[in-house]
């Protein structure tokens, strides 16, 4: 169990908690108690499903916790669970997340809104337990809704958002909310815990449509598609994530009024006036705005747009405020391994191709198995920008940043 400690500071609507990130993420789901929770332990995400084992044991929340023999298993239990009508809830991280991966796939095709925090982590080989977003970055296309955390409050506050995305009933999709491993996951911070019963007026209750333990409605999950249907079927996903596109916002607005914070697809930090900006994910761009307070201080108009959600794609937010820069940066945590440059960096150049006005793009791969990520290397990118806005023209496509050799 948590302790707040006493010199806890109390005000109206949240108490702070010096907590890391992990335990953040286990907060949110003792406010939510989730119905069902199937997890196998894998670092650096075990620490959730450990805290929240304690809060199990302490009696805490009076959720089914289902230690299971693998992730593969803790996915499928989750699966059957939400089926059948229970609120569903785990955790992974790298590895966890590839032995899920069959499963991850059934729960976004059988429109089940369970909810993962994932914890991101390199995928090996070589072994490696650290961070970096090839994890995540290989589910993109899974049909999972995926939104990304800077710190270990909007890690809190995101898992709380994502029960609502996911159950609305236009979009019944799983989400997962990734923050980076050790770097947010272990770092103890100052987190705002609201009271429980304000998330709990928040998420309200939950009534699956179609659960299958509903035998005067019976229906049937995972039959035999074929021809027939199938290829429906994946209509009706994309024009769910579509409708996660109107949905988010909803939300979000309806979080602010409890968090006075705003959670769109994207966050501008020193947007308004930029001539040159990075895009990022996650704990970089805590280090990032940094380097953005410095330069601005020597009179360099930089800029930093977060990006909190990868699925759905926020396309026109990014043209929109992206296109106003003479040169952009994408940080990408992770290699496509395609020679065209990393997953977020395809992406954003992609939705720029029919733009009026498109900047100069450049990719930076980096921090690839926990590489630290520091100032003197972002500010070096940001160098590299301004010499790109001189030259009008990208020397280099494809950047790896930090890499000896």
């Amino acid at each position: 169990m948590l302790e707040a400690g006493k010199d806890m500071l109390e005000t109206e609507k949240c108490v702070v908690k010096a907590i890391t990130g992990d335990q953040a993420a286990a907060e949110a789901m003792r406010q939510i108690n989730p119905d069902v929770v199937a997890a196998y332990p894998i670092t650096p995400q075990t620490e959730i499903v450990m805290t929240y084992s304690q809060f199990v044991a302490n009696g805490l929340v009076d959720t089914e916790f289902i230690p299971v023999e693998s992730e593969h298993s803790a996915m499928s239990a989750c699966v059957g669970a939400a089926a059948a009508g229970a609120r569903t809830m785990t955790a992974t991280s790298a590895n966890g997340l590839a032995l899920m991966w069959e499963i991850v796939y059934i729960a976004a095709s059988t429109r089940l809104p369970i909810v993962m925090p994932l914890v991101n982590r390199a995928l090996s080989a070589p072994i490696n337990i650290h961070c970096d977003h090839s994890d995540s970055m290989g589910a993109r296309d899974s049909g999972w809704i995926q939104m990304y955390c800077e710190n270990a409050q909007e890690v809190y506050e995101s898992i709380i958002m994502a029960v609502r995305i996911a159950e609305h009933p236009d979009v019944l999709l799983p989400v997962m909310v990734c923050q980076d491993g050790f770097i947010t996951s272990h770092a103890v911070e100052g987190v705002r815990i609201f009271e429980d019963r304000i998330v709990k007026d928040f998420i309200g209750s939950y009534k699956a449509l179609f659960p299958l333990l509903d035998v005067e409605k019976p229906v049937t999950y995972g039959p035999l598609d074929l021809q027939d249907y199938y290829f429906e079927h994946k209509r009706q996903q994309s024009e769910a994530i579509k409708n996660a596109i109107r949905v988010i916002p909803e939300i979000a607005a309806e979080f602010e009024k409890i968090s006075n914070k705003n959670y769109g697809f994207i966050e501008e930090y020193q947007m308004e006036d930029a001539e040159i900006a990075i895009l990022a994910l996650n704990s970089t761009c805590g280090t990032t705005k940094a380097v953005v307070d410095k330069l601005r201080g020597n009179g360099v108009k930089a800029g930093l747009l977060k990006l909190r959600f990868f699925r759905p794609f926020p396309a026109e937010k990014i043209i929109s405020s992206l296109s106003k820069m003479k040169a952009v940066a994408i940080l990408d945590r992770s290699e496509s391994f395609s020679n065209c440059g990393g997953p977020v960096f395809n992406e954003v150049r992609s939705a720029f191709y029919e733009s009026e006005n498109t900047p100069l793009i450049t990719n930076y791969i980096y921090g690839l198995g926990g590489r630290d990520i520091n100032t003197f290397q972002i500010e070096s990118v940001y160098n590299n920008l301004l010499e790109i806005v001189k030259q009008n023209k990208v020397k280099n496509l494809v950047n790896y940043l930090g890499v000896r050799g």
